[in-house]
């Protein structure tokens, strides 16, 4: 199996990105496996900024090929928010029941017609002689209230158009057929197929 680098620190997308990419060949390693990794501190003003940054640092600091992503829930009501912001949504060190509470709340009375979001995915490849960045996108509503308990983040309330259950209701190997990361990850190996 190849080695790739995933830089990031969070055990749940490590286990999700590693679900997809293990079939494709790939040992997946998060940063907490690499000595001195670094901790990049997210301060682009967009999802791909941030993921061009990961991916350069960590490949600069390991010399592994390496795959960055950064997701963000872009709710349309809410002119996209919270966007970049999505994982310190209620400050830098929220937790996912933090973020969701203050969704619903910023959400609350909304009617359904008006709960469109959609969760989008950039990720960016780094190596030697390489440097490509892909987006995924998955379009869908707002639920009023969690349901599920498998995936992290905004997945409790998030149903993709055209279902009936959210994220967290699905299983990783469901999610990952159809979802936005998914979809990047798919371009991700196709271009990782042609090194």
């Amino acid at each position: 199996m190849k080695k790739i680098l995933l830089a990031t620190n969070n055990r749940h997308k490590v286990e999700e990105i590693s679900a997809f990419l293990n079939p494709a060949d790939y040992d997946v390693l998060g940063l907490s496996e690499i000595p001195h990794a670094p901790q990049t501190i997210e301060d682009q003003p967009t999802l791909e900024g941030n993921a061009i940054k990961k991916a350069r640092e960590a490949f600069h600091a390991s010399g592994l090929l390496t795959l960055a992503d950064d997701t963000g829930l872009e709710v349309y009501y809410l002119g996209l928010e919270p966007g970049v912001y999505s994982a310190r949504y209620s400050g830098e060190n929220a937790t996912y029941a933090d973020n969701n509470k203050k969704l619903l709340y910023k959400l609350r009375g909304v009617p359904e017609r008006k709960r469109n979001a959609r969760f989008r995915t950039v990720i960016t490849i780094v190596g030697k002689g390489i440097e490509q960045t892909v987006e995924g996108i998955v379009e869908g509503k707002i639920l009023e209230e969690l349901h599920g308990t498998q995936g992290f983040g905004y997945d409790p309330l998030f149903v993709p158009n055209g279902l009936v259950r959210t994220y967290a209701e699905m299983t990783i190997d469901e999610k990952n057929t159809l979802s936005h990361r998914a979809r990047a990850l798919q371009k991700a190996v196709d271009i990782l197929k042609t090194m």
